[in-house]
């Protein structure tokens, strides 16, 4: 079984649901060549697994992008999922980031804010939200957010460390208070004292067990079959072909003069596309119709 999954559960007789997501290859896999900061990975981590949770319930085809962006020493943490959890995603940051709270280090007084953005294929434009960072951590933030937009009370732990990103969910539903007056306190409680090691290296079956094994066998847990979450950033040379086309060939020829080739950095995929003279004249030389400018 993939270490990277999103597991969702239902304690059925107390109408409660949650969510598990642990990433492990796929984390590793997006932090390669990058040379994070350990402040900085961690913090990309928790995005990382929030944004598995967030897209694993898209129920048609689509692409969820969340962006914490402000004007602290690190400025951006963004990452991009789609409907099959597939996952890419990256930080931008000062050279030297030390220890400091949450939100001085993402800038929250300063402007910061999260962006969601749900582009379907059925809509004519991206579906966008913007929202402030309330709370002291990536998993507060979220929890916020997630509370707002569904209008159910959330609880929201995240963690990270080089080998894995994973988070923890839960979700009151209307029915709650009606099965057990206590149980959304009761449930919440017990979460709270998940730790690190255990969020971070349990699988989910386990983790559950472990905080809730009393309400399991008086309520019913039941859960549902694991989503695989995976790092996903091809090359997209046509793309990039398209890009360079768009420009003319007339700038195009000018950017050569002065670099001696083209040089287009993808950084979500922290990649280099480099075109030669040669490629370009292809490149020209192969394009049906007129240039856009």
């Amino acid at each position: 079984m993939s270490d990277s999954f999103v597991r969702r559960f239902l304690f059925e007789g107390l109408d409660i649901r949650g969510a598990v997501v642990h990433l492990g290859e796929a984390w590793r896999q997006m932090q390669d060549g990058r040379d994070y900061q350990p402040t900085v990975a961690q913090l990309l981590g928790e995005t990382a697994a929030v944004t598995a949770l967030i897209a694993g319930q898209l129920k048609q085809p689509g692409r969820l992008t969340l962006q914490l962006r402000g004007g602290g020493p690190i400025q951006l943490l963004v990452m991009d999922c789609n409907e099959q959890l597939q996952m890419r995603g990256m930080a931008r940051s000062n050279p030297v980031v030390l220890p400091a709270p949450v939100p001085e280090l993402l800038g929250a007084s300063q402007g910061g804010r999260l962006l969601m953005s749900l582009d379907l294929p059925t809509a004519h434009q991206p579906y966008q939200s913007f929202v402030p960072m309330v709370g002291d951590s990536i998993a507060a933030f979220f929890e916020h957010y997630l509370e707002q937009s569904e209008q159910q009370p959330s609880r929201l732990f995240a963690s990270a460390s080089p080998h894995a990103a994973a988070c923890l969910f839960l979700q009151k539903m209307p029915e709650a208070d009606a099965r057990d007056a206590d149980g959304w306190h009761r449930i919440s409680q017990l979460a709270a004292t998940v730790k690190t090691g255990e969020l971070l290296e349990l699988d989910a079956e386990a983790l559950l067990t472990r905080l809730f094994h009393e309400d399991m066998a008086e309520h019913g847990l039941r859960l549902y079959d694991v989503q695989p979450v995976c790092y996903h950033c091809p090359e997209d040379w046509d793309k990039i072909r398209d890009m360079i086309r768009s420009l003319g060939r007339q700038d195009a020829e000018t950017i050569l003069a002065e670099h001696g080739e083209i040089v287009i950095r993808d950084d979500i995929c922290n990649r280099q596309y480099r075109f030669s003279p040669d490629d370009v004249a292809a490149l020209f030389a192969n394009s049906t119709g007129q240039a856009l400018h």
